[in-house]
């Protein structure tokens, strides 16, 4: 039953354009790939086979928790981010990331991909999504939309917009808890959903289902690069219009004034 399971997503997957040696970068609801025979293991498993041996797997693996310092060997991934990226850094051979931001990955990337100090704020090319950009990486998307899709903050701050939020962790210095300020590019993200047209338009999103999943696949490279010609044009393009009413926005938005 779990070869089976595993077969037919390895089957999915390959399908998609997941190919051997790519390095992929996942965001993952694994409520909507489920149910499969042996959980979310079962999908880990399947997405190593089809990158094989030469191939990287990446998933973000952050705690959360900005008020305690980020502890790799025992922090969890926070709950937003699924069960399938909180068991994955678990895994034997699998590497994490020793600061707050942290992603995890295994592979023959992987210690290259995290081996950047704190990114603040957190998606700047000196980041695990950078690097996945700089080596020309793939992202898939299973269950979740490009509202989870972190490197579209990626092209934001390659781009310069304009807005930040504030933004705080807690690290240890000396041995003590000691908190960061910084501004970071946050906003509600539901109009990172018009890379669905970017991309599609271009054909350049694959498209399908892993498992019971929605399943999207693009090069990093694409979409920074589609989405920066946008960003060129409007560099608030992200953001809702004050008349919308989303907080988050406006948020991003009032922090222009107070910086002008």
């Amino acid at each position: 039953m779990l070869e089976r399971a595993r077969a037919e997503l390895v089957r999915q997957l390959s399908s998609l354009g997941v190919a051997s040696g790519d390095v992929l970068l996942v965001h993952t609801s694994f409520r909507a790939v489920g149910p499969i025979a042996g959980g979310p293991l079962t999908l880990i498993a399947a997405l190593r086979e089809v990158l094989g041996a030469g191939g990287t797997l990446v998933m973000p693996s952050w705690s959360g928790n900005d008020d305690e310092p980020f502890d790799p060997t025992t922090s969890p991934a926070s709950s937003d981010l699924g069960i399938t990226a909180d068991m994955f850094w678990r895994l034997p051979g699998v590497s994490r990331g020793d600061h707050l931001q942290a992603f995890a990955a295994v592979g023959p990337l992987a210690e290259a991909i995290l081996a950047d100090p704190l990114p603040l704020p957190p998606h700047i090319p000196e980041s695990p999504v950078g690097r996945v950009h700089e080596q020309d990486g793939k992202v898939l998307l299973l269950g979740v939309g490009h509202d989870a899709n972190t490197t579209l903050h990626l092209a934001e701050l390659m781009a310069g917009v304009p807005y930040r939020s504030p933004g705080y962790c807690t690290i240890l210095k000396d041995g003590q808890p000691m908190r960061i300020d910084y501004g970071e590019n946050n906003h509600c993200c539901v109009r990172f959903a018009l890379a669905d047209d970017w991309l599609r338009g271009d054909g350049l999103q694959s498209e399908g289902h892993v498992g019971h999943a929605q399943a999207r696949l693009m090069r990093s490279r694409d979409l920074v690069r589609l989405a920066l010609a946008h960003l060129t044009r409007d560099a608030l393009l992200f953001l809702h219009q004050p008349a919308e009413a989303c907080e988050e926005c406006d948020e991003a938005r009032s922090s222009i004034t107070r910086a002008g």
